[in-house]
């Protein structure tokens, strides 16, 4: 399995980022090959995480490019700063 987390900083209204991500991505990464969970987190004061995960690396990768879009198309303006991303290869799970 792979996993693909993004870290948003400086969220400006995390309650309706949650209600998009949940309306619009979450149907987005159902979609895509290989696909097994994917978690939207309030961290609190501002920050959000997503963590998606695959079956394959293709899977991952595909779901930050899809990510990265809908950021762009949806969420601009309560995602101002860019995600910090992380990809790799899952080696221990529960």
């Amino acid at each position: 399995m792979y996993a693909a987390v993004r870290r948003y900083e400086g969220v400006t209204d995390p309650a309706e980022a949650g209600r998009l991500v949940n309306e619009g991505f979450v149907p987005l990464m159902r979609q895509v090959p290989g696909f097994v969970a994917y978690y939207w987190i309030d961290a609190g004061n501002g920050v959000m995480v997503s963590t998606s995960i695959f079956r394959d690396q293709a899977g991952a990768e595909e779901s930050v490019a899809r990510a990265a879009d809908f950021a762009r198309d949806t969420l601009a303006t309560l995602l101002p700063n860019p995600p910090q991303i992380t990809t790799g290869e899952v080696v221990a799970s529960a």
